[in-house]
């Protein structure tokens, strides 16, 4: 276990060198910070970190840098979560509330997150199989040929041709309707199945084969694959660290491209808890120089999807959390009211 004042010469390197970009020796440290020792006895305690691990003499300096195992020590012990501003609050309030459907609300949020952490931003779109059904709407365009649309709790619209085998008149359509809703409306996407396997039966023999039709095409929507979908922003905000990467940003920018790796990276984060990923803990290699702060967004405590930001290991780390925090928090409580 590292003593207090190691803990906290500790935090004074990795606070410094990120917001310097320059290696930290034992002079600066102390005339910048009231460590309340001498030179010598902080320069002793550098040696014991660099010991240990959690910082590293770069090449070209005296000074130190910290590790992926000194910024993991720092997130976990002596990293608080940094508050938004009230006007900060305000502002990502009234910018959010300003989205129009679901894909405004992810695209927004992207921006907003990429723009308060000048990081790259990652959001995922609500998961269908987290959802649950807010209504459905059944429409005529044809004798035997209807439109299904499904509407999610987080906003979320699907729509959906159906091709009937007779056809289905506009009482029987109401009547399925009303009825459909009144079984799914307010549960669960996975409760639906069982909800409605015995509705044709309720309906004249002529018409349960569009009713059938109509239950088919519904349960195929609830269960598709598409719903893996995330939207990304601010790829840009990497070229503002050309220290951070000195040999290449390439291996980066292929795996910001490559959906299934975000994916992964933010399934790793809890329903409700923050995670955060420093350097070597990602799994992907090309993400080996980045960290990814993460967590779960929804509404009534449970998430829906994830949303997070990569950028540097050499990243304000307080700063960052509590702007993925926030915004998450927003994005929750805006999908809610939808």
């Amino acid at each position: 276990m590292l003593s207090e004042r190691r803990l906290q010469v500790l935090r004074a390197i990795v606070q410094d060198y990120v917001g310097t970009e320059e290696p930290v020796g034992s002079k600066a440290l102390t005339e910048r910070h009231n460590l309340g020792v001498s030179p010598a006895t902080v320069r002793n305690d550098m040696a014991a970190l660099e010991d240990e691990g959690f910082i590293a003499q770069p090449h070209t300096s005296a000074g130190r840098i910290p590790t992926d195992k000194g910024y993991r020590l720092f997130v976990d012990k002596l990293a608080g979560v940094k508050p938004m501003t009230a006007p900060e609050r305000r502002a990502i309030q009234n910018f959010l509330e300003g989205a129009v459907d679901l894909d405004d609300v992810v695209a927004r949020t992207v921006r907003l997150l990429a723009q308060l952490t000048r990081q790259v931003a990652v959001v995922q779109y609500p998961s269908l199989t987290r959802s649950t059904v807010r209504h459905v709407e059944l429409l005529s365009l044809a004798p035997a040929r209807l439109m299904l649309v499904l509407i999610t709790d987080t906003g979320r619209v699907e729509q959906r041709m159906v091709d009937c085998p007779a056809p289905f008149g506009e009482t029987s359509l109401a009547d399925l309707r009303a009825r459909l809703n009144s079984r799914v409306a307010g549960r669960r996407f996975s409760d639906v199945p069982r909800l409605v396997e015995d509705l044709p039966e309720g309906f004249d023999v002529e018409d349960r084969g569009t009713v059938s039709t109509v239950l088919s095409t519904l349960l195929e929507t609830l269960v598709e694959e598409n719903e893996e979908r995330l939207m990304i922003g601010g790829t840009a905000n990497l070229t503002r660290f050309p220290h951070d990467f000195p040999l290449t940003i390439r291996p980066v920018l292929e795996a910001l491209e490559e959906q299934v790796v975000l994916l992964k990276l933010l399934g790793e984060a809890g329903d409700s808890g923050m995670t955060v990923r420093i350097g070597h803990e990602n799994a992907y290699e090309g993400l080996n120089s980045t960290s990814v702060v993460s967590v779960g967004y929804g509404s009534g405590g449970e998430a829906v999807a994830k949303l997070g930001v990569v950028g540097p290991t050499r990243m304000d780390y307080p700063g960052t959390m509590g702007a993925v925090r926030a915004v998450a928090r927003y994005v929750g409580q805006i999908l809610a009211e939808s």
